[in-house]
């Protein structure tokens, strides 16, 4: 069977755009205005588009905790360029451990953080879960590949893993969460972890294993124990 050889087909022809221009010049409209807004598009910074990513109550949060801005400074200056000219990308810096009761401030912090990596000019390839929708995601079903959605959380280079030891403990939830940990420690990889457990509790929950490399691959920020949500809501 004889295949025909085509030239590559453009967006619009010579003849086409010559159409255009004639319609546009007898509707009194300046081809140039018309090129002018095709091909000027509405800016949209590297913040806006990691807000459009982000819940909607977390949009505009802003990290004022300094240990977290200690954090944030540190990764900042780690950033490596994957090449010249390119901009900078989060690599490999300690994790933070935010420990503190429901309404604290921690998942606001943890935003916050993110966005200020933005701000400060570095790239962020980021991913942030609840535990327990992160359990709910890798727990094995048919039709799931659970293996390899545990490998592409491993390595994400920024990770949120918000209210660690809210799920229903288990040998299964010890596990999985032990193979998380223990991966992102090995390479390195940044984690913001929040939780509202003391570190007794999350010893009992996760186990050893666990807590030992939280405990080597994290700076652990105490939250002053005030419910923010309801300070606000009596205000």
């Amino acid at each position: 069977m004889r295949t025909r050889n085509r030239e590559p087909q453009t967006l619009a022809s010579e003849g086409t755009l010559d159409r255009m221009a004639r319609i546009l010049a007898a509707r009194n409209i300046d081809p140039a205005a018309v090129a002018e807004l095709v091909d000027e598009p509405e800016p949209f910074s590297p913040l806006d588009a990691l807000s459009a990513c982000m819940p909607l109550r977390y949009q505009a949060a802003v990290a004022d905790q300094p240990q977290v801005l200690a954090w944030a400074r540190e990764v900042a200056e780690a950033a490596v360029a994957p090449s010249p000219g390119a901009r900078r990308q989060v690599t490999t810096r300690p994790s933070l451990l935010m420990a503190g009761v429901v309404g604290a401030g921690k998942t606001h912090q943890a935003y916050g953080a993110v966005r200020r990596l933005v701000q400060s000019g570095v790239g962020v390839r980021w991913r942030a879960t609840t535990a327990a929708d992160l359990y709910a995601d890798l727990r094995p079903r048919p039709g799931v590949d659970s293996e390899r959605g545990l490998a592409a959380v491993s390595h994400c280079p920024l990770l949120i893993i918000d209210d660690l030891g809210a799920a229903k403990a288990s040998e299964w939830v010890e596990e999985v969460t032990y193979r998380l940990i223990n991966r992102r420690y090995n390479h390195m990889l940044p984690t913001l972890i929040t939780t509202n457990l003391a570190i007794k509790d999350l010893k009992a929950y996760l186990g050893d294993r666990v807590t030992s490399r939280l405990a080597q691959m994290t700076t652990r920020v105490e939250f002053e124990p005030v419910n923010r949500r309801r300070h606000r809501a009596s205000a």
